[in-house]
C-alpha cells in the first residue's frame, strides 16, 4: 500500500516519516519523499492515527488524486534541483510528463490552478534557493553555480537571482560574507 504525504520535502522528513511508522509498528519497504511504501493495507483507523502523528510533526496523508499530483510534481522538481547528484541538463517539461506518465499540459494547468504560479515558477524559485545555498557555502564562484544549475549565461542567472530575491547575487554574496563576518565578531 502506498501512502502520499504531504509537507515531505528533505532527508529529515524521510527519517521523520520513518520513526513515524516504526513507532506505529507499521511496517514499510522503503520511504521517499512524499510517499511511503507500506507492506500492508492499513484500516481506517490506523490510517487515522498515523495521520494525526504525522500532523504533529507538521505532515499530512493526502487522499485526493489531484494534491497527490501536486505533491509528486513539487517533490520531483525537489528531487532534481537539490538531491539529484548526477545534475542532469533536461527539459523541464518532458521529466515531469515523462515521470509521472501524463501530459504536461494537464499537469501545469492543475498545478497553476492550485498553487497559483506555474510549474516553471516553482522549479525557478527552487533553483534560486539552491543558488542561494550554493553562495553562502562559499566554495563555488557565481559562475560555477550558473552552470550547475544549467543556466544559458551568468547573465541569464542574474538577472532571474534579481527578479525573486530583489538583489543580484553579487550583492547577496557580498551581504552573506558581511554578515558572517559580523556574526564571527561576536
Amino acid at each position: 500500500m502506498r501512502v502520499y504525504i504531504k509537507y515531505m520535502v528533505s532527508l529529515r522528513c524521510k527519517n521523520l516519516v520513518m520513526a513515524k511508522l516504526d513507532k506505529l509498528a507499521v511496517p514499510y519497504e522503503h520511504v521517499e519523499l512524499g510517499y511511503a511504501d507500506l507492506l500492508k493495507e492499513l484500516n481506517s483507523d490506523k490510517l487515522a492515527i498515523l495521520n494525526s502523528e504525522l500532523k504533529s510533526a507538521g505532515l499530512e496523508l493526502l487522499d485526493n488524486h489531484n494534491a497527490i499530483l501536486i505533491e509528486k510534481i513539487k517533490n520531483l522538481i525537489i528531487e532534481l534541483v537539490h538531491y539529484d547528484e548526477s545534475n542532469p541538463l533536461v527539459n523541464l517539461s518532458d521529466y515531469i510528463s515523462d515521470k509521472l506518465n501524463l501530459d504536461y499540459g494537464y499537469l501545469t494547468n492543475l498545478f497553476t490552478k492550485v498553487r497559483g504560479e506555474t510549474i516553471q515558477q516553482y522549479y525557478i524559485h527552487h533553483k534560486i534557493e539552491k543558488a542561494k545555498e550554493l553562495i553562502f557555502y562559499n566554495e563555488k564562484s557565481l559562475t560555477e553555480i550558473a552552470e550547475i544549475l544549467h543556466y544559458s549565461s551568468i547573465a541569464h542567472f542574474s538577472n532571474q537571482f534579481k527578479k525573486v530575491t530583489g538583489v543580484a547575487p553579487s550583492v547577496y554574496k557580498k551581504l552573506k560574507m558581511e554578515r558572517k563576518i559580523n556574526i564571527e565578531n561576536i
